[in-house]
């Protein structure tokens, strides 16, 4: 059984799957496990570059989020930001945001920890067997966005490629700054409303916990849209709006932009994951709200439904 995708839904798959008995690889083409719950040291540091945080109202879920903070790598964070708009600055309140002190990734890292995981591992192709990369299997999970997924689909593999081309996605810039110091008024995250350029900003100094004078945006689709082919350009644009908005005196030591050409689901096919007759299951946030917690549900939905499947 190989599951390909080493994100927060690949792992949680073949977490079930090695629960249940099953042998299980995980096959990731990135150097770390993760996916977009991704993180990334700037001199020894942590920012994260992927989700910014994540949010907890399923029970099962809660006993993961209990786990990782038993282990000292979650924490809850805040339940307000602040929201910024043509009426100015206010309160937005909301569910309790969690944090990682050493980044989301490592949150992943902790749950895989136990698995069989290749990095650095690209898969080519699964065609019909199921088959992959050549090897037959008794069954594949792709954990990772839809049109991702598609392309390793061979089409005579028709419901799964389905099941691809139903989920739109939409692309983000996420842009780290390394400020010289603290100067901008207390928040913790900023939702950006109406704004051309800026969609979040989360203050990851007070994210991390250590109170470095660090930032990370988020930017509007349609902003990253733009600049998928040189993302690093976008980086004058990205600070010059931080700056604007928070209204900081002094420049960025050092800013480094991240593409995510697939960074949120903005249309799926139902349900909480794909499985079809051919052995081909589906995982991930599109099988759901965009959320660390769909993910997750969704690789363990489908872990469970491939026990089952396999077991007879």
């Amino acid at each position: 059984m190989v599951v390909v995708g080493a994100g927060i839904a690949g792992v949680a798959c073949a977490t079930e799957l090695a629960r249940a008995g099953i042998p299980v690889e995980i096959r990731e083409r990135a150097r770390v496990a993760g996916g977009r719950m991704a993180s990334r040291r700037f001199d020894g540091r942590p920012a994260d570059t992927g989700a910014a945080y994540f949010t907890v109202s399923d029970p099962d879920f809660a006993e993961v989020a209990e786990g990782w903070r038993s282990a000292g790598l979650a924490r809850e964070w805040t339940d307000t930001f602040v929201a910024y708009g043509a009426d100015g600055r206010r309160a937005a309140p909301g569910p309790m945001r969690w944090a990682a002190t050493r980044g989301l990734r490592s949150l992943v890292e902790h749950l895989a920890r136990e698995l069989p995981v290749t990095v650095d591992r690209l898969v080519l192709g699964v065609t019909l067997g199921p088959v992959v990369d050549g090897r037959p299997c008794e069954a594949v999970a792709l954990a990772m966005p839809g049109p991702q997924a598609a392309l390793l689909l061979d089409p005579a593999l028709a419901d799964a490629t389905r099941a691809t081309q139903v989920q739109r996605w939409s692309p983000s810039l996420a842009a780290v700054l390394r400020l010289p110091a603290r100067r901008w008024a207390t928040f913790r995250g900023a939702f950006v409303n109406d704004h051309p350029l800026l969609n979040l900003v989360c203050d990851d100094g007070d994210r991390r916990g250590d109170d470095a004078p660090v930032l990370v945006a988020h930017t509007t689709p349609e902003f990253a849209a733009g600049h998928l082919a040189q993302p690093s350009g976008a980086g004058p644009a990205i600070e010059e709006a931080v700056r604007d908005l928070l209204g900081l005196p002094e420049a960025a030591e050092h800013v480094h932009v991240h593409r995510w050409t697939y960074a949120k689901p903005t249309a799926g096919p139902g349900g909480t994951y794909h499985l079809d007759a051919d052995g081909v299951g589906l995982a991930g946030d599109a099988f759901g709200k965009p959320r660390v917690q769909s993910a997750w549900l969704s690789g363990r939905d489908l872990g469970r439904a491939l026990v089952t499947r396999l077991r007879g």
